[in-house]
């Protein structure tokens, strides 16, 4: 392997790239970019798929400012695209400004926030003060440079800049905003979303309304609020979503990059797992595409379990959810692993998303959480969709777990956990029991579910053991697959490994017969034996069968 390692969480190309990290050529985009006719781009990406490191490449490669940008782009694809494409090398003056940072609780310190952002711009244009620019100017940028600007100013200052710049190179500017919409996500979630798209809207109308001084604008985010009219002065602006096939491949790890990714890191033999775990999504035509976060994690750590999820807050997801009938109906569908027909509407209108089914599907279809499976009728706007991996499907069973525990055991899951551990097991039976025959009643669990279904949810709750244990899943040990290892940080620790079996309602098999089933499995299969190999040695092997409602667990 060719490379220094993986740059997780590196979203700065030039590092990445000066540093020898690994690196899925995605330089295309650049061609993609120029060749696109319009002059403001937004592109939608579900988070942590690319969005971020890919404007960074863009700015390095057009920015004048750049200096070392034919290093950084040597053996990438776009410097293969011909004279056309290369000679936008360091071709124009670039603003870069990223809005991820203005998730806070406050309208006060969203716009301290941006304040400081600009600030940081600035800075780093402050060559331009040596230029010849007027007085008044002049003392605006330095305001801007000390985050001492009134509103008015903090309004029109990526405008003013453009134009700066503009004149100092005598070529247009090219303008990346990275994030747009995070601070009108945050600002509904903390409760001052009139104040926060009042100004946005005159924020992001200043920047683009007869602003004649950019060449070109790409903007990025996880969804598109077009009709908040925050865009409403943009001329010849276009949105691309995970519906378009416009950048389908720009974003995101295709089948074929994820072969060689395979290929690379030596990781054959888990090849199907990593497909179930982090597979699934489709963007535009193009089907199989992997989640990158969470691909990368696992090639860093080599555990199969979520990580893409748990990277921000899912608190908006979480809100339209909770506040719907009509969806928690469907949701239950979703997690036996089915397809559901329902109306997408990504053009998401913010304000009181969860009282419109429509917004509620397009949003969880452009964030990631859901995968058009089906085009039903593009006319009206229904299509199928589906839970697109193991990941995003442990989030949902998580979720319908939260909103159920009051009425199950009140907020006693930690003592169901805590008698797990502490080997109370008698204690955690009963209280496992209560909580399946409650929750499961709120799904209509039948007698034909599958066993995954049950792993799941079993997988789901085990989450909040994070902290002191390893939760693995489906991994190899012995002569097999087991379902769950809980593996203790603190070896002296209890550790557990965990079977599930659901009854063949076409033998007609008994639950007890279930119960002999797995532990003659868990048994057969040797699956202590990696525990053991590793000097664990307080192993508590556990076998659950399902039917339907009824649950009986076993310790061997």
């Amino acid at each position: 392997m060719n490379f220094n390692g993986i740059g997780i969480g590196e979203s700065n190309f030039k590092a990445l790239r000066l540093r020898h990290n690994y690196f899925i050529d995605k330089s295309m985009y650049i061609k993609d970019i120029i060749d696109n006719q319009s002059r403001v781009v937004l592109v939608t990406r579900p988070r942590r798929f690319g969005k971020t490191l890919n404007m960074s490449m863009l700015r390095y490669f057009f920015d004048c400012d750049a200096k070392d940008s034919k290093e950084l782009f040597d053996g990438l694809k776009i410097m293969e695209q011909g004279e056309e494409y290369t000679s936008k090398l360091g071709a124009y003056p670039c603003i870069y400004l990223t809005m991820k940072d203005l998730n806070v609780s406050t309208y006060e310190y969203m716009l301290m926030q941006l304040k400081t952002a600009m600030m940081e711009i600035y800075f780093e244009k402050k060559y331009l003060l040596d230029g010849d620019m007027p007085e008044g100017e002049k003392e605006t940028y330095n305001k801007i440079l000390a985050a001492n600007t009134n509103e008015m100013d903090l309004l029109n200052s990526v405008k003013m800049l453009s134009k700066l710049l503009y004149n100092y190179y005598n070529r247009p500017v090219m303008l990346f905003i990275d994030e747009y919409d995070v601070p009108i996500q945050t600002a509904y979630v903390e409760g001052y979303y009139e104040q926060a798209i009042k100004f946005l809207k005159t924020f992001y109308g200043t920047t683009f309304k007869d602003n004649p001084y950019l060449e070109k604008t790409v903007l990025t985010g996880v969804s598109r609020v077009a009709k908040e009219s925050i865009f409403s002065g943009a001329n010849n602006f276009k949105v691309f979503t995970v519906l378009d096939n416009e950048f389908a491949d720009d974003f995101g790890i295709t089948s074929e990059e994820m072969d060689k990714v395979i290929k690379d890191f030596d990781v054959v033999d888990d090849k199907e797992e990593i497909k179930k775990w982090y597979d699934g999504y489709r963007i535009g035509n193009i089907d199989g595409i992997y989640n990158p976060w969470s691909v990368l994690n696992y090639l860093t750590d080599r555990q199969l379990k979520p990580y893409w999820v748990n990277t921000s807050s899912n608190d908006l997801i979480k809100m339209t959810l909770k506040n719907s009938t009509t969806v928690k109906e469907k949701m239950e569908r979703l997690l036996k692993d089915e397809e559901i027909e329902v109306p997408i509407n990504l053009e998401t209108v913010i304000i009181n998303i969860e009282e419109n089914e429509d917004n509620i599907w397009g949003l969880m279809v452009g964030t990631g959480y859901l995968k058009v499976s089906e085009v039903v009728n593009l006319a009206e706007g229904i299509y199928k969709v589906k839970l697109p991996n193991y990941e995003i499907k442990l989030l949902f069973q998580e979720m319908v777990r939260d909103w159920f525990k009051d009425k199950v055991i009140g907020n006693d899951l930690r003592s169901i956990l805590k008698d797990l551990v502490e080997l109370n097991l008698s204690e955690f039976e009963k209280k496992f029991r209560i909580l399946v025959r409650e929750m499961f009643s709120y799904m209509d669990v039948g007698e034909n579910t599958a066993e995954n279904f049950y792993h799941a949810f079993v997988l789901g709750m085990l989450v909040g053991l994070k902290d002191s244990y390893y939760v693995n899943s489906n991994r190899e040990s012995g002569f097999g697959r087991y379902d769950i290892m809980l593996e203790p940080h603190d070896k002296n620790a209890n550790s557990f490994i965990i079977e599930f079996k659901v009854a063949d309602d076409f033998e007609d098999e008994t639950i007890e017969e279930t119960i002999e089933s797995a532990k003659q499995q868990i048994e057969d299969k040797n699956y202590e034996s990696n525990l053991r190999e590793r000097g664990f040695n307080n192993i508590t092997k556990m076998v659950f069968a399902f039917k339907g409602k009824e649950c009986k667990m076993k310790v061997l």
